[in-house]
């Protein structure tokens, strides 16, 4: 018998999935001279994302096998961020053009569902996708609808559709102080002090220590403290630096991106100098397109100026995933994996970005750097309301005649910051409530708007100052729904990794779905998903929940 007669039929044939020579070629040339390694998975597949509006089987098998990795880790990491179209081979790709109509609060609350539900009927489904999305950091100019890249604030279908017809799909970089204006009011003049060894980290440390700032990204750990700890720990030692705002509500950062990016990057490589990073990476989320535009200009500029010399900046792009405001989690998306917070300890500081003592901070903290070095701890100490210091930046949306981003003095209340800095409430409109935290931060009565605003000061009512999104809800507004869409929203941000979030959330939404809440089941579900869940989204989830039965109890009647 001939030695093959034997063989099943197709034996012979290579075992996997085969490479499609034609989308090799299409990656390849796509990719260009850029590296292959492996931290650069999620910005390849932006590239593929970009160019073709989708993620085809055939180009993430292309790409797996261009960077040398298992067709079931880019798939992973694919399905993972929402931004990303996945299509199999038997599936059919989006529209050419997506529109996606926020729906968080402060939309719905402005008339978000209406906005969809008109866009749905006057559009073609084969041509355009319309679909709901979180929040986009545009909450002072609710509703928010983005075409393409373009977001189309105090949204109405007509504006949009206008958007579509014309082709404005891309995204727009604001006016802002550019290179050249900044350096020409003193700008760098810090950070060359540093790296010409006229500064001494250990005093720059003091300073920080000395006027009290806190991170403001939510968590509130004394910045000083950090860069000691950090600095003690054995080199090589990196940073980064979370943009990834995405708590509803919030949007301080992206206004101090837009309007002085260089106040915030010389406070970044200040820091990084202080705590000798040799890298930042600098994650800014998908949402905020203008933004990635205009840093990339501008951090050509410091190189080309040599002003970073010492540390190499890296931009990273989110890719639709709230999680990776969780620093951990931002850590393991900038490595390019899932968003999956890590257990601590070990902190960051200690075993950070690629296993290395790693330097944390968000957008704002960086940004006062250089005015606090330069006008000394003392004068942002100074600042500050009712026994507080500081200043601290609010994101003002919902029933007030001008909503924004408001500089304040700490401790602050939530009734001065609606009378003084908002105008006060929108006409017709009685204040009933507010979130004095973003979506994780509770919700209050107006009659407890005489408690300072800051942290440490709104704990002991069941709720956190976080990021400072103040959202204000008048007596047109329904406080069961406000944590109804709270709780829809942590349901679809859940990362999935621990039981008590991933199935919490969900059964938190159907409980609240119901007729009448079952007070009883509902507590012992907010106390289970606090105790046990391994990050701040899980164990945050319900304080909407809990606060709403505890100071709303006329709205669940």
């Amino acid at each position: 018998m001939h030695p093959g007669a034997g063989r099943r039929k197709g034996m012979n044939t290579p075992k996997g999935r085969q490479i499609d020579p034609r989308a090799l070629a299409e990656i390849q040339a796509l990719l260009g001279s850029r590296s292959r390694q492996r931290d650069l998975l999620i910005e390849h597949l932006h590239l593929i994302q970009d160019r073709y509006r989708h993620l085809s089987a055939r180009h993430m098998a292309a790409l797996a096998h261009e960077m040398r990795l298992a067709l079931t880790e880019v798939y992973e990491v694919a399905t993972f961020y929402a931004h990303f179209d996945v299509v199999m081979e038997d599936e059919a790709p989006p529209p050419a053009l997506t529109i996606r109509v926020c729906d968080s609060l402060t939309c719905e609350m402005m008339g978000a569902q209406q906005l969809l539900s008109a866009l749905k009927q006057q559009t073609d489904p084969k041509k355009i996708r319309v679909v709901r999305a979180p929040c986009m950091g545009h909450c002072a100019t609710a509703p928010v609808a983005e075409v393409g890249h373009n977001h189309i604030r105090h949204a109405t279908p007509e504006a949009i559709l206008a958007a579509v017809k014309s082709g404005d799909t891309h995204a727009h970089a604001p006016a802002y102080k550019d290179f050249d204006a900044y350096r020409a009011e003193g700008g760098y003049a810090l950070l060359t002090e540093c790296l010409d060894g006229k500064r001494k980290p250990e005093d720059l440390i003091a300073v920080m220590e000395n006027s009290g700032l806190r991170g403001l990204g939510g968590a509130g750990f004394p910045s000083g403290r950090k860069w000691k700890f950090v600095r003690a720990e054995p080199g090589p030692r990196l940073m980064a630096v979370n943009g990834d705002e995405g708590e509803p509500g919030t949007f301080k950062d992206r206004i101090y991106l837009e309007t002085d990016p260089h106040r915030f990057l010389e406070g970044m490589l200040v820091a990084a100098w202080v705590v000798e990073a040799a890298e930042v990476y600098v994650y800014i989320r998908d949402e905020y397109p203008g933004v990635l535009a205009l840093l990339r200009v501008e951090i050509a500029k410091l190189e080309q100026a040599g002003l970073t010399r010492r540390t190499r900046i890296d931009l990273r792009r989110g890719a639709g995933a709230y999680i990776c405001g969780e620093e951990s989690a931002m850590l393991e998306s900038i490595e390019g994996k899932r968003g999956l917070p890590r257990h601590k300890p070990p902190f960051p500081s200690q075993v950070g970005l690629f296993g290395r003592p790693t330097l944390i901070h968000n957008v704002e903290t960086l940004f006062w750097v250089r005015d606090i070095v330069e006008k000394g701890a003392e004068w942002f100490a100074s600042h500050g309301r009712n026994g507080r210091k500081g200043l601290r930046s609010f994101s003002v949306s919902g029933r007030v005649k001008h909503p924004g981003m408001k500089l304040a003095p700490a401790g602050i209340t939530v009734r001065e910051l609606i009378d003084e800095f908002c105008g006060g409430m929108q006409d017709g409109h009685r204040f009933k409530g507010y979130l004095p935290g973003g979506a994780s931060g509770g919700i209050l009565p107006a009659s407890m708007d005489n408690i300072p605003l800051d942290f440490d000061t709104l704990q002991p009512h069941g709720a956190f100052i976080g990021s400072a999104a103040i959202i204000v809800l008048s007596d047109k507004d329904s406080m069961r729904d406000a944590a109804l869409n709270l709780m829809r929203f942590f349901e679809d941000e859940s990362c999935g990794q621990c039981t008590p979030c991933r199935v919490g959330t969900e059964k938190a939404v159907k409980l609240m779905s119901q007729p009448r809440w079952d007070g009883d089941l509902l507590t012992e579900l907010a106390q289970a998903m606090n105790d046990a869940s391994i990050c701040g989204l899980g164990q945050a989830a319900c304080n909407p929940l809990s606060t709403v039965m505890k100071h709303f109890p006329e709205d669940l009647a």
